[in-house]
């Protein structure tokens, strides 16, 4: 059970602060919901109260564990050479999980591959929301500005990416 206040992520959405619980009757049913505000687009989620072990909802890593979403994202990447829907199935399963550590591997591996070789339009657009899933969950636990978190994974995974 979480409480009002609490930091979160929802795998696929990524992290963002328990503001209320609401009850709605839905097809008659009465359930009760967490409403998540999220730090990036100022969205906002309705989470099942009883479904959050399904969904797979997990409190926001550690500020001592960032250095460690920083360092996978420094390292070589891992290339999936097999073809494109297989990769992204794969790179999906990993972002479900809402694991910090799987979602910067996939963070990490498409860059690389973009880099490369292209990307697929899918997978570009996976690419762009395993980024914003690292970035809320590094400005829930560290509070530092959107922007500069942004910008500073931007130059880690550009590090090594050969002069234009």
């Amino acid at each position: 059970m979480f409480n009002l206040g609490d930091k979160v992520v929802y795998p696929m959405h990524g992290a963002g602060v328990i503001e209320t619980v609401e009850s709605k009757e839905i097809l008659g049913e009465v359930k009760n919901y967490y409403v998540l505000k999220m730090p990036i687009g100022e969205m906002k989620l309705m989470i099942p109260v009883d479904n959050v072990d399904n969904i797979g909802l997990r409190n926001i890593i550690d500020k001592s564990v960032v250095e460690g979403v920083y360092d996978i994202l420094k390292q070589a990447a891992v290339l999936n050479d097999s073809n494109w829907n297989k990769r992204f199935r794969d790179n999906m399963i990993k972002m479900k999980t809402g694991d910090i550590f799987a979602v910067a591997q996939v963070v990490r591996d498409l860059t690389y591959r973009d880099r490369e070789k292209g990307l697929s339009t899918g997978e570009k657009k996976m690419l762009i929301s395993a980024k914003q899933m690292i970035v809320s969950e590094i400005v829930l636990t560290t509070e530092m500005d959107s922007i500069i978190v942004q910008e500073y994974i931007e130059k880690i995974i550009n590090e090594d990416a050969p002069e234009q």
